[in-house]
């Protein structure tokens, strides 16, 4: 199914039937990707006085409960209500869910003990292209991202100047495939965090960064339509499903 999609002055055309998913999915019938020092979700039927409520049980239904937190466990798209006292609701602040995006593959760069992506790398990336999502892919890139338990393991994070130059080139929407834009221990600075979404100035409260997702190899770097998905949820955060589309010619 063809689809066109209206961006600027082009009208540009997708193909609806292939999507490419880049969300990590939130599982507890195996060992899923994992941060922030916390065990994996649950996903169990409830139980009552008459029983367990699953069909392999006895019942006519599957009833089942999950427990997760959407930071730790899988793909997620974070408002700038995870850094503030005020509350914004991804589910309110994220009105608009087709995007132009740009997927770049970076090798982060070894700085003391740290591995991190800096301004000039993603300036030599992006150009003077004119974007509104940005989908980082770090190397190497290995499909163990999807079951990788990250806590005290220092990962790749991005230099403060790095996520400034996005703002200033109009980037909306990060999507990254770590944990965090920042470092795993900073001091509670959040460098990356507070300079993405402008908390000294004006807040750029209709911003969203995406954390947690695996980009194939199989997917090429460049321009893409960006689907980004959320569930309803009044919270900071939601688990998310992005799905990119090329872009036919």
């Amino acid at each position: 199914m063809i689809a066109t999609i209206q961006y600027n002055s082009k009208k540009l055309k997708i193909d609806l039937s292939q999507p490419l998913d880049i969300s990590i999915a939130i599982r507890s019938d195996k060992p899923g990707v994992n941060a922030w020092y916390i065990g994996p979700p649950k996903i169990e039927p409830e139980v009552f006085e008459n029983g367990t409520i699953s069909v392999a049980e006895g019942a006519p239904v599957n009833f089942n409960t999950i427990t997760f937190n959407p930071h730790s466990h899988g793909t997620h798209t974070e408002t700038v209500g995870h850094i503030t006292k005020e509350k914004y609701s991804i589910n309110k602040h994220l009105k608009q869910f087709f995007f132009m995006a740009e997927v770049v593959t970076v090798a982060p760069e070894k700085d003391g003990d740290d591995y991190v992506i800096s301004a000039k790398q993603l300036q030599f990336l992006l150009g003077n292209k004119k974007r509104e999502a940005i989908v980082i892919r770090t190397i190497p890139n290995t499909k163990d991202k999807k079951w990788r338990q990250y806590s005290n393991t220092n990962w790749t994070y991005f230099q403060e100047d790095a996520i400034k130059l996005l703002v200033r080139k109009g980037i909306k929407h990060l999507l990254v495939d770590l944990p965090s834009v920042d470092r795993e221990e900073d001091g509670g600075e959040l460098k990356g965090h507070n300079a993405f979404w402008n908390t000294k100035g004006i807040l750029r409260s209709d911003c969203t960064i995406t954390e947690f997702i695996y980009v194939s190899n199989k997917i090429k770097d460049g321009a893409y339509i960006l689907n980004l998905q959320i569930a309803p949820f009044e919270n900071d955060a939601s688990p998310s499903k992005p799905i990119l589309y090329k872009i036919l010619e």
